[in-house]
Order: structure tokens, then sequence, then C-alpha cells
């Protein structure tokens, strides 16, 4: 998936592992655009090469802006590799402006009680606010361009009008059931994904015998050259080379090794 601003949405799981096979991404490079976290089942642990740790559980959000450059790595936490259990959450890759694509590295944290929830008048309509706006409630997450990212249940007959900024490109993926997608209420279900048109809101339905469970993404176009390779994002194939060359020379650090 790329639809400008958004370079990727990895759904992760979910999958059942047993104790001791949780697997991960051990310690890799990022430069040029910002990966967002959201964890629905199991945990992960982080650190990286400026000597950030932390841990990741049900509902918590990390928002990392890699900027200029970082090392970091994303495991299975201790408890997970002790007792096992069901991996379940989402990757989503969010480019960077070039005027910020070298900025200083920087974490977003946000545990679940922290993230605003919202539920419509009737009580068909849930929402996890993780950035935006929706149902009166406001994302505490700071965001480098705008953005919404917004996680519905909608139950069945349930439906909602989100208000989404004329300027916005809008996303909806299907966690699980099935989606009744814009004014046609065209379905979309589990695993697939709805890419709206142009205006300033989204008609979002569940059908009237089922729930439905997704993502809502919308954000401003960058509308600027692409350049990318691996885990480098930036506009020029100079720059993508120059960010080989830097992580290779040590420029964006190495993860401390534990002293304990």
């Amino acid at each position: 998936m790329q639809v400008d601003p958004f370079l990727l949405l990895d759904h992760l799981g979910p999958v059942t592992w047993g104790p001791g096979e949780g697997i991960g991404a051990p310690d890799h490079p990022h430069r040029g655009f910002e990966t967002v976290t959201y964890l629905l089942s199991g945990g992960f642990q982080h650190k990286d090469s400026a000597g950030h740790a932390g841990q990741l559980g049900p509902g918590d959000v990390q928002w990392m802006t890699a900027g200029a450059g970082v090392v970091h790595s994303e495991l299975p936490s201790d408890e997970f590799m002790r007792d096992g259990g069901v991996m379940h959450g989402f990757q989503i890759w969010v480019n960077l402006p070039a005027r910020d694509k070298m900025m200083k590295p920087r974490y977003q944290e946000i545990p679940a009680a922290r993230i605003p929830q919202a539920t419509s008048t009737d009580g068909k309509v849930k929402v996890r606010v993780i950035a935006g706006q929706s149902l009166g409630k406001s994302a505490v997450i700071e965001t480098r361009t705008p953005i919404m990212f917004l996680h519905f249940t909608i139950q069945p007959g349930g439906g909602v009008f989100q208000m989404v900024p004329a300027d916005h490109t809008a996303i909806a993926y299907v966690i699980d059931g099935t989606l009744r997608a814009g004014f046609t209420a065209r379905p979309v279900k589990e695993g697939q994904m709805a890419h709206f048109g142009a205006g300033t809101a989204v008609r979002l339905t569940a059908h009237a015998s089922s729930a439905a469970n997704f993502l809502l993404l919308t954000g401003v176009p960058l509308n600027e050259p692409i350049a990318r390779h691996g885990p480098f994002v930036m506009n020029t194939r100079e720059e993508i080379e120059q960010a080989f060359s830097d992580f290779q020379a040590g420029k964006m650090g190495k993860i401390a090794a534990d002293t304990d």
C-alpha cells in the first residue's frame, strides 16, 4: 500500500505463539519517515541508538519519527516470550516532508489509558482517537503533517459520518467484519481496504447483522518525489545512497548492549 502520505500498512497477525516462539525485528535503521506501531494484543519491547527504551502492551501506540536516522529494535516482551500468546497489531509508515527528513529523531509513546475514546449517542459506534479528531474527542499525539488515525468499532446497523478535511486522502482498512463504505455503502471485507474520493466527510456503516472493526487513516498528500530502499525513504537516489553511507559509517549510532 502506498497512498500519499502513507507508505505502508502492515497488519501484524493475529498469530498465536507458544512460549519462546515469538519473533520481532532486531537492530535495524530508519531515516526519512515515521513508524507508527499500534498493538491490539501481545507485548513488545524496544530500544534505540539514542538510549531510549520502552514497552508496548495492548492498546498502546508508539509514534517514532526517525528523521535523520535511528537504529532501533522491536522484539517481543520478556513476558510474552515466557508465556506466549496472541500477537496482533499494526505498523504504519508515514512519509515525512523534505523539510523534516533530517530532523532530530523523537518518540511519542501513548499508553492505552491515554488514547481518547468516544461513543456515539446510540451506543453503536466506538472510536479510539490515535491522531486527529472524532466524535468530539481530539488526539494527544502530535503529527508532523495533518493526519487522522482512528480505530472504529461499529455494531450491527450502526453508522457514522466522519468529517475529513477536503485536502486529505482517506483510506479504511477492515480488521474484521464487513464495513459499508461511502454513500454507495460498498462492502469492504476483512483484510480489504477502501480508498475514498474527494470530499469533506466519509460515511461508515456496518451491516444490519454484523459488526465492523476497522482503521480509518487520512492525511494531506506531500506530493513530493519518493526515493525508497529498504529502511530509508528520501526524495532522491543520492539521499538514499547517503543514508546507507551514514549508517555504515556508524553515524546513526548503535544500540548499547545490556550490562546486567
